[in-house]
Order: C-alpha cells, then sequence, then structure tokens
C-alpha cells in the first residue's frame, strides 16, 4: 500500500458502502471529491482523531488534499485520481452503482483534469 492508500481506502468506504453517497465538484483544475471528515475517518480507522489529523496535512502538503475553514475537505487532481483508482480496483460495482455506470468511467478518464476544445 503506498503512502496514504490506508486513509483513501477508509474514505472510498465510506462514501461507497456507509453515506452511499458523494459530493464532486467541478473546476478548470478538473474533479474533485468531498473528502469524509477527519472524525469520521479516524472512527472509521479504529484510531484517535488526533492522530489523523497530522496525517491530512502530510496529505496537503503531498498535493493529494485541500482544506477550507468551514467548507471542508476535497481531493485536488492527485487525490481524485488517487481515489478513483482505488474505488476502481476495490469497489468496482459500488462505485458504479453510486456514480452510474456512465459517469464513473467519465470521471476515470477525465480525473486529471478538463481537455480545452
Amino acid at each position: 500500500m503506498s503512502t496514504h492508500d490506508d486513509i483513501f481506502e477508509a474514505a472510498a468506504r465510506i462514501l461507497l458502502l456507509d453515506d452511499r453517497c458523494v459530493t464532486l465538484s467541478f473546476s478548470p483544475e478538473g474533479v474533485s471529491f468531498r473528502f469524509p471528515t477527519t472524525r469520521k475517518l479516524a472512527e472509521h480507522l479504529g484510531i484517535p482523531h488526533y492522530y489523523v489529523l497530522p496525517r491530512f496535512g502530510e496529505m496537503e502538503r503531498d498535493g493529494l488534499i485541500r482544506r477550507a475553514e468551514r467548507v471542508g475537505i476535497s481531493t485536488t487532481a492527485a487525490g481524485t485520481q488517487r481515489l478513483l483508482s482505488i474505488m476502481a480496483e476495490r469497489y468496482p460495482e459500488r462505485a458504479e452503482e453510486i456514480l452510474g455506470a456512465a459517469v464513473f468511467p467519465v470521471l476515470q478518464a477525465r480525473s486529471g483534469g478538463y481537455e480545452r476544445d
């Protein structure tokens, strides 16, 4: 497992299996997923909340997520690619069910950003 994949795996499980819902944002930089809260991830991983916070700092420094006060945590283009990859590897049927059979492959193909016409 790569660095941070345990957090991304937990996020995928929470979004696809527990919440059965994802929130996406689209911008010129690409597609981003709203990440579960740090408390929810800590609970899912069975660790104290204060252990997750430094990991999110590392993930932000590594360019995988962005945190915004009172808005929440979302993936960057690189984080979206990582999350979609885990969804495709481990939960393809559930990802297609939640995102749609037509939408999931398009998100995978375009997760690096939008092509310009």
